[in-house]
């Protein structure tokens, strides 16, 4: 194996899932987005009407599913070209793809100390410095703390952020650090990777994009997966077109393109208009699955223990009392009440951040099924 491959560590989202696999657990671990609201009707359609075989062949990118990106991006207040767009496999490639392009050996890249599992995943082949700044569940990134290393001397390539329905925490970054952070990208000359997967999903009036604000040092990443389905694995990234180029040279080394069927089944799909009152109807059920969350935590759990207040997204953070190892408590869950979530551990970028939370899933079950999951959790956290 290569050297960086037996670095890695079993990861807790392994065990989770080995304990998922189990009979009868219910799971509040994975943010799944509810089947039941998959646009399957119109998806069935749309592939139904493709006549053409260039939807089987290999290809260049579907022109046609361009411009319905640009009417997403507009909603996230980004302007952007046809020729700015490239299509990826999900926001996950995205992502490695742009590490990809930009890192080096030796450069530093920054990262709240508690993100998202993927974006340690795609950063561990790259032989790179991680710098980790504080975060927390009311205003997310500490954008302070990025200016002060900034002026201290450091020099990342590359800020990996997501500024809506945060991965775990779930909290959206208020507008002035948006357009700090842009600032001091520009400022400094580091690229930003703005994680955007959860975007379309505001349950409020959501603020603009990062890359609104600067779009020549913010790479922004999207993605069908949470408002379409995932299966289609399709997302895309908004980059100056001179970075779009470079990236088809990366991806034809990994898997030549992205599926034509998926681009096309996405393009007559969004044809037809449907899209609009789809993402309203998503985010009217995630919001009520949040606040059965909500309610159910305020019900159960123990005083001693507090939680975010999701504006967007999949997931709820909850802190626990310090001495307790959310990572530990896991298998008792398992055991005793048969409940699963992820540990905050999980997610951490710096050895000891968020072991005493745990990140819950609302997306996925109905608020019956959530009331109960959290019913169960708190029964365990009084007994301990």
């Amino acid at each position: 194996m290569a050297s960086w491959l037996r670095q890695v560590a079993r990861t807790p989202q392994q065990d989770s899932f080995e304990l998922l696999s189990r009979p009868g657990m219910l799971s509040l671990a994975l943010g799944l987005p509810a089947a039941e609201l998959f646009p399957g009707d119109a998806l069935a359609r749309a592939a139904g009407s493709l006549s053409s075989v260039a939807a089987l062949q290999y290809r260049a990118p579907e022109e046609s599913l361009k411009p319905h990106v640009i009417e997403l991006m507009s909603a996230r207040g980004v302007r952007c070209s046809a020729s700015q767009i490239f299509f990826t496999v999900g926001a996950q490639q995205g992502m490695s793809l742009l590490l990809r392009l930009l890192l080096d050996p030796g450069q530093e890249v920054m990262a709240e100390e508690i993100s998202y599992t993927g974006f340690a995943g795609a950063l561990a082949p790259h032989d790179c410095r991680l710098l980790t700044v504080p975060t927390n569940v009311e205003t997310g990134i500490d954008v302070d703390a990025v200016e002060a290393l900034l002026r201290g001397g450091a020099r990342p390539r590359v800020l990996y952020v997501m500024a809506d329905g945060h991965n775990p925490l779930g909290v959206s970054l208020p507008l002035e650090k948006r357009r700090r952070l842009a600032a001091l990208a520009r400022e400094y000359a580091f690229y930003i990777l703005e994680d955007d997967a959860y975007g379309q999903l505001c349950f409020g009036a959501n603020s603009p994009a990062i890359r609104s604000f600067e779009d020549r040092w913010v790479l922004y990443i999207g993605s069908f997966s949470k408002i379409l389905a995932p299966s289609l694995r399709l997302g895309w990234v908004v980059v100056p077109e001179e970075l779009a180029a470079e990236l088809a040279n990366v991806k034809e080394g990994s898997d030549l393109d992205v599926a034509s069927f998926s681009q096309h089944v996405a393009s007559a799909a969004l044809g037809t208009g449907f899209l609009g009152k789809h993402i309203a109807a998503l985010k009217e059920e995630y919001r009520q699955r949040r606040d059965a969350m909500e309610r159910a935590l305020a019900a159960h759990f123990p005083s001693s223990a507090s939680w975010s207040h999701p504006e967007g997204g999949f997931f709820t953070w909850v802190d626990l009392p310090r001495h307790l190892n959310a990572t530990q408590l896991l298998r008792r869950s398992a055991d005793e009440e048969r409940v699963a979530f992820m540990p905050g551990g999980a997610f951490s970028m710096r050895p000891g951040a968020g072991d005493s939370c745990m990140r819950l899933s609302f997306s996925y079950c109905a608020p019956a099924v959530i009331e109960d999951g959290v019913a169960r959790l708190g029964r365990l956290l009084r007994s301990v």
